[in-house]
């Protein structure tokens, strides 16, 4: 039975539309999360940032707390798809090594906003979501180790994990590194000082 002229259009719209406001609340809540606290932003709040009434955000968010695991359980699946799409792409770990410094450098720069909420509020979390935040992390983390495995096969897989943690440190220390208002010139000089800091600490 076909739907009637025009059914998948509208549909289609309107999932657009509802996708559109999750990310402008999303967008809205690292911003207010990493400003005040996450303690200290309510829904309205919340609501008011992204264009809309409080009552309007639990048309998709059961409450704060399922927006903040959204947030972070969201970005951490970001960065595993991401690390994994890199690596995919690249024949030699050399390349893909590389790659998932420059991937992780324009997140860092791109999201400042995420990464402290994430040092500050992780805790914030309920223990399952804290769990799935976690299990999400240490998976993209481990596919670091295997890249940099690939280029040190005698290393010691311990080694190898707290080198990539380090890194982790220094590229996302941006929410230190960059402000307000920061150039475009700035950002790009940033990004290649990470980069290469990132890449000679890590092949040391």
């Amino acid at each position: 039975m076909e739907s009637p002229p025009g059914t998948s259009e509208r549909v289609t719209g309107r999932s657009v539309a509802k996708a559109s406001r999750r990310a402008a609340l999303l967008g809205a809540a690292a911003r207010l999360f990493a400003e005040r606290g996450y303690n200290g932003v309510s829904i309205e709040d919340l609501g008011a940032a992204a264009g809309v009434s409080g009552p309007a955000v639990y048309r998709h968010f059961s409450g704060k707390p399922a927006v903040l695991s959204a947030l972070l359980a969201g970005v951490s699946e970001e960065l595993l798809d991401g690390g994994r799409a890199v690596v995919a792409q690249c024949q030699h770990p050399d390349s893909a090594l590389r790659g998932l410094i420059e991937f992780q450098v324009d997140f860092a720069l791109d999201n400042t906003h995420v990464i402290r909420v994430h040092d500050r509020d992780l805790g914030s979390l309920s223990r399952k979501d804290e769990r799935i935040v976690r299990s999400l992390q240490r998976t993209y983390l481990e596919v670091w180790v295997d890249v940099m495995a690939a280029r040190e096969p005698e290393a010691d897989l311990a080694v190898l994990r707290r080198k990539a943690h380090a890194v982790f440190g220094l590229i996302n220390s941006t929410p230190h590194t960059t402000q307000r208002g920061t150039s475009g010139k700035d950002l790009a000089s940033l990004r290649t000082l990470l980069e290469e800091m990132a890449w000679a600490a890590i092949t040391v």
